[in-house]
């Protein structure tokens, strides 16, 4: 303090010491001070002069700054203050007000003092990686400063300080901490600062993408309140813009990280209407504009794909919606809501879909797109919106048949709604096509347009429209209300620019009748507009009229290079006599010249988005700018084309279609052959697997009964083991050679032989009886009559009956010996149990121990009899299993033998069809040396050929190449 006391008391005493001597002073105090508190001084009194005396400072006083940045890193506060003044010296933020007459100048010349101590600093890279090292001290006075001078630098000369940055040794990870820094100041200058590291250097992109930097910026932004949040969102978003505009490695990061799954809350605006601060409308316009970012037309047509499918599978595609049809939103935010749904339904059929089906919430309910072109045919709504709402149309309509189809289809007579409640699509287009406002005319040509862009079907579907253009007068076709609208010209009365309606009938007309040789023939059927044509092509006119005459051109080559023929009056070779006779062929070629010629034309090529200034400059269409391209040089030879070269370009053409639809049939045909291999042997390997799984299953269940088995034989033993146990335990092991398990057995067989004895008893009975019948029958009768008069049949009777009394009587005999048999047996058992019984009471003391024992051993022995039936029952089911097992074992391997010999089948045949496979190649060899003969002839009468090569390499590019190419194709047939 004493030394800046007399720094600032001598300059006030002396007038000879001006601004320089004090700075240079200081300066020599910073150099030569041994103390570090007068340094420190000296440093803070240069820092308070380093804004009003800028040049000066930054000259003297620049070199002992960075000497104190190397050697006194000890001290934060005198770092924290060479920072701060060499931030004063390079930044050009003035805070002084100047004259608004010395404001530009002032502005000029501080940007230049910027640069030059900017380049001074940075001449040495040490200086730069020295800052680097810097900003790895946590002290905030040190820190913030480091974070705001380093910024400074990349604002001033941003390529240099880059690449110093990136050979800097973990130079970009150290400014990558910043984001993690607790405090926010820090953090948000952080991001700032990455904002200028990251600017147009897609190599600092990747690294800093790589370093985490996605997870940390969208953390940052849900922190802060997503739309909600402040000038910190903006900051980030802006960041993640430069990470991911034009970086293909970084665009494919982010959606494989997920973090298109975390922007759907970004648009979770509500439905409040006064929610939306200036700076919420800035946050969303920038997320909607890192939406586009992700999906734009210019990025890789598969990474585009990808996010498209993302988007609509997490539900940010439903989300823009909501926006879109929501109430109280912004105009800009609208109209960038549907320029950033035009991009993510844009070539994708799912999502193209989706939208198709998203209602209005009005009442009744209404298609979207129907409420968009309400809009865009509505001369009262603004312009840009009117663009946005013609390119959602256009982008809806791209590579989507399916929507192209159900356009059209609004405007064929079996679908419109003969009530009126409802309004079409199709009715919207043609009443802004006819509509007395010149932009309405032209954006419903160019909608209409892009209804049949790439699709001859709904060419030919939309000659079928009729319309009753006045009560009383027959319906006319829109083909036909085109012509007559566009031969008036001028005398209708519109608003806006004076050739854009005829313009956009002539791109309507042209897309029309290009590569649709029905709608040629029903448009030269008028023959009133072939006249015209000449006419218009014909006259001299202004510059202003050259555009409509070049179309007007272009609109007589398509008729002649896509004619068949079929009208006899409007033959090719007439139309090119009558272009000769009234116009000339250089005249003619000229004329068509004009349309790529014209100043808008390029701009129009060169972005799919109508974005125009003004209305004045809605001139073209972006697809139409293709077609031009592609049919400007085929017309022109067809133009100079003699009759038998175009005959002979016909044979030609008609040859290489036969052959392409050989090749075609026998390419469908070996595709549905090689089908239904592959179902075949999917089929085999299926069968395979359950034959496997059955095998398997077998192989288990034999286990398993093996595994039933032992628990068997292992209960017997057990059984066994027990028995002997109890026996031991009755102090008689066997007695009379019975054991004690066989007197269940007995006492069964017994009650078995009593149940039988019974049942003999009874079957003795009914013998006896019937043997008395017999005997009386026999004696009652048949003696009272004589033998002589007993008759043949009595007699036979007789016979039998006596056979019957006599097997009666030898199974009377076999019974009683058997009975007398079992009788025998019950007395021996008997005798035995008898014996065993009178055994038993010997042993015990007591006659009531023995019989307890008695009875508990029977108890074991029943619950040992029980369980061994239930084990039988288990084995009798196991072995039923076992049984249906092999049944389906034998059923599959019957299967089995019946696929192997389809498949032996299929063998042959597929050796038959390789046979005729070779057939056909042999064919198709001799007319590939037909056709190089074909295109030989070609090209000696000077025809370009296509190379089949050329086409099936455009196979493999990207989709939007592969439009070009098939359309290319398309023309040289």
């Amino acid at each position: 303090m004493n030394f800046l006391r007399g720094v600032m008391g001598g300059q006030s005493a002396g007038p000879q010491h001006t601004e320089a001597e004090t700075i240079q002073k200081l300066c020599d105090r910073v150099a030569s001070s041994t103390l570090l508190d007068d340094r420190r001084n000296a440093v803070r009194a240069l820092k308070s002069l380093s804004k009003k005396y800028r040049l000066e400072v930054g000259i003297q006083a620049m070199e002992h700054l960075i000497h104190v940045l190397q050697t006194d890193r000890s001290d934060s506060e005198i770092i924290g203050y060479a920072l701060d003044t060499l931030y004063n010296i390079i930044s050009n933020d003035e805070e002084e007000e100047v004259d608004d007459v010395e404001e530009e100048n002032s502005t000029r010349q501080s940007e230049d003092l910027g640069s030059q101590f900017t380049e001074i600093f940075i001449k040495q890279q040490e200086n730069v990686t020295l800052l680097l090292s810097l900003l790895e001290e946590f002290d905030f006075h040190v820190r913030w400063p480091g974070v705001k001078l380093l910024t400074s630098l990349l604002k001033q000369l941003g390529p240099q300080v880059q690449q110093i940055i990136l050979v800097s040794p973990m130079g970009v990870s150290r400014l990558m901490d910043l984001l993690a820094d607790s405090r926010e100041v820090i953090r948000n200058d952080g991001v700032l600062l990455l904002q200028a590291l990251t600017r147009s250097n897609g190599a600092i992109q990747k690294i800093v993408a790589f370093e985490n930097a996605f997870e940390r910026l969208l953390d940052i932004i849900t922190e802060e309140g997503n739309s909600d949040g402040g000038i910190v969102v903006e900051d980030c978003l802006i960041l993640l813009q430069n990470l991911l505009k034009n970086n293909n490695s970084n665009q494919n990061f982010f959606k494989e990280g997920s973090y298109i799954q975390r922007m759907k809350p970004w648009f979770e605006v509500g439905d409040e209407n006064s929610g939306w601060s200036a700076q919420k409308v800035t946050n969303l316009h920038l997320m909607l504009q890192l939406v586009r970012v992700l999906v734009s037309p210019t990025n890789p047509p598969g990474a585009t794909s990808s996010c498209q499918k993302a988007m609509f599978q997490c539900g940010l595609l439903q989300q823009l919606c909501t926006i879109l049809m929501a109430t109280g939103v912004p105009a800009d935010i609208l109209t960038e809501t549907i320029n950033t749904v035009s991009e993510v339904i844009r070539g994708c059929q799912v999502n193209q879909d989706y939208f198709a089906s998203v209602n209005a919430p009005s009442n009744p309910p209404r298609p979207a797109i129907v409420v968009l072109l309400m809009s865009m045919v509505n001369e009262r709504q603004p312009f840009v919106l009117r663009c946005a709402v013609l390119y959602c149309f256009q982008c809806f309509l791209y590579k989507n048949q399916k929507g192209q189809g159900e356009i059209v289809s609004t405007l064929l007579p079996s679908t419109i709604d003969a009530t009126g409640n409802s309004v079409s699509a199709g009715q919207l287009l043609c009443g802004g096509l006819f509509s007395t406002d010149s932009l309405s005319n032209w954006c419903a040509a160019v909608a209409l347009a892009h209804a049949l862009q790439e699709n001859a079907t709904q060419k030919e579907q939309l000659l079928r429209v009729q319309l009753a253009t006045s009560i009383g007068n027959p319906p006319v076709s829109l083909l036909q209300q085109c012509t007559n609208i566009l031969s008036q010209g001028d005398k209708i009365d519109r608003r806006g620019s004076k050739i854009q309606t005829r313009v956009g009938l002539l791109m309507l007309l042209c897309t029309w009748l290009s590569n649709c040789p029905i709608a040629v023939t029903h448009f030269l059927h008028n023959s009133a507009n072939v006249p015209f044509l000449t006419g218009q092509i014909a006259e001299n006119l202004g510059e202003e009229e050259q555009l409509v005459q070049g179309l007007c051109a272009l609109l007589l080559g398509i008729s002649i290079y896509f004619n068949d023929n079929s009208l006899e009056s409007c033959m090719k070779e007439k139309l090119k006599q009558l272009i000769e006779k009234r116009i000339g062929k250089e005249n003619f070629i000229e004329k068509l010249g004009f349309i790529s010629k014209h100043e808008l034309y390029s701009r129009a090529s060169q972005k799919p988005q109508p974005n125009f200034p003004s209305p004045e400059y809605m001139i073209f269409d972006h697809e139409f700018t293709k077609l031009v391209k592609e049919l400007e040089g085929v017309i022109t030879k067809a133009i100079y084309k003699s009759s038998e070269e175009d005959k002979k370009e016909e044979e030609v053409k008609k040859t290489l279609e036969q052959h392409d639809n050989i090749v075609t049939h026998y390419k469908n045909m070996i595709r549905e052959q090689d089908l239904q291999l592959e179902e075949l042997r999917q089929q085999v390997s299926t069968l395979k697997c359950q034959n496997e799984q059955l095998q398997t299953a077998v192989t288990q269940q034999v286990s398993q009964i093996q595994q039933h088995k032992d628990q068997y034989n292992l209960l017997k033993i057990q059984l066994g083991k027990d028995n002997q146990h109890q026996g031991s335990y009755s102090d008689g092991a066997q007695m009379n050679g019975i054991q004690l398990e066989e007197i269940g057995r007995l006492r069964e067989e017994i009650e078995e032989l009593k149940s039988n004895q019974e049942l003999l008893q009874s079957q003795l009975t009914e013998k006896d009886s019937l043997i008395e019948n017999l005997k009386s029958f026999q004696t009652s009768g048949m003696h009272e009559q004589s033998l002589s008069t007993a008759s043949p049949r009595d007699s036979g009777q007789v016979a039998v009956l006596k056979q019957e009394l006599a097997t009666l009587k030898s199974q009377l005999n076999s019974q009683s010996v058997e009975i007398t048999k079992l009788q025998t047996e019950k007395q021996e058992l008997l005798q035995k149990t008898e014996t065993f019984a009178e055994a038993v009471p010997v042993q015990g003391d007591s006659e009531t121990v023995i019989v307890t024992k008695t009875t508990d051993v029977e108890g074991r022995l029943s619950a040992l009899l029980q369980e061994t039936k239930e084990l039988k029952s288990e084995i009798k089911a196991l072995s039923e299993e076992r049984t249906a097992i092999k049944e389906q074992l034998d059923s599959s391997n019957s299967t089995i033998a019946i696929l192997q010999n389809e498949k032996d089948k299929l063998e042959l045949e597929i050796t038959d069809s390789k046979k005729e496979q070779d057939d056909l190649l042999v064919l198709l060899a001799e007319q590939d040396q037909k056709i190089l003969s074909l295109k030989r002839k070609l090209k000696d009468l000077g025809h370009p050929i296509v190379e089949e090569d050329e086409l099936e390499s455009g196979d493999q590019e990207d989709e939007d190449d592969e439009n070009e190419d098939a359309d290319k194709d398309q023309d040289s047939i």
